[in-house]
């Protein structure tokens, strides 16, 4: 019979690997957040979940809370990975809005977890993310993608002045996320499923159209 697992066992190998360790514990603990928020969640479930012990947890991370730092951290570096993998230069003005919205919306739909976290953490008035020392000098890629899509479209004439990126970067992603974080209530109201395929290809055909309709020269 193979000898059960003990919680020196599980130590032992956590410190031989410590970075796939610290990886299952970001991961579980990103499950437990996102499904039961800071309160709600808790460390026994996360060390269970990554395979590993609680004395482990708060050796690479001292605290829940500041593995819940660790978890907001990582969830923000992978959007702005994926943003950073956006090519919109080789696009006209109009059609790179386009992406940046498409990019924006199906990244919230593919990660329902990342939208919870926020939802936790303004919860807490973002009193955790401003304890981050790695996200605090980072800024979103896609931010300096639309600047340059905005300028571009101004120097063609397609787009009006006076545009504040910030601004329109708040309104692509309030236009998603709002449907998202509460898809549940809304589709109760409304007595449809805001999340079925049709429903999802409608709404970013109709936040795309808002957006370059806020954005598009008027004609004299």
């Amino acid at each position: 019979m193979p000898k059960p697992v003990t919680d020196k066992t599980a130590t032992d190998k956590a410190k031989r690997d410590p970075q796939r360790t610290k990886a299952r514990i970001l991961a579980a603990a990103t499950t437990e957040f996102a499904r039961n928020g800071l309160g709600g969640a808790r460390v026994d479930r996360i060390a269970a979940r990554a395979r590993s012990n609680e004395r482990m947890l708060y050796y690479y991370f001292d605290s829940k809370d500041k593995l819940f730092v660790a978890v907001l951290e990582e969830a923000y570096l992978a959007f702005w990975r994926a943003e950073a993998k956006l090519t919109l230069d080789h696009l006209d003005p109009v059609a790179g809005i386009s992406r940046l919205v498409e990019f924006i919306w199906t990244y919230y739909v593919a990660h329902p977890a990342f939208i919870r976290l926020l939802n936790t953490e303004n919860q807490h008035q973002a009193k955790f993310l401003k304890k981050s020392r790695r996200l605090a000098d980072l800024v979103s890629p896609a931010l300096g993608m639309l600047r340059n899509l905005l300028v571009r479209g101004q120097e063609r004439g397609v787009f009006r002045s006076g545009l504040d990126p910030g601004q329109i970067y708040i309104m692509i992603a309030a236009l998603g996320y709002f449907y998202l974080s509460n898809r549940y209530t809304l589709s109760t109201v409304l007595g449809r499923d805001l999340m079925s395929p049709v429903a999802q290809a409608d709404h970013l055909a109709h936040i795309t159209e808002v957006v370059l309709n806020h954005l598009l020269k008027r004609g004299e």
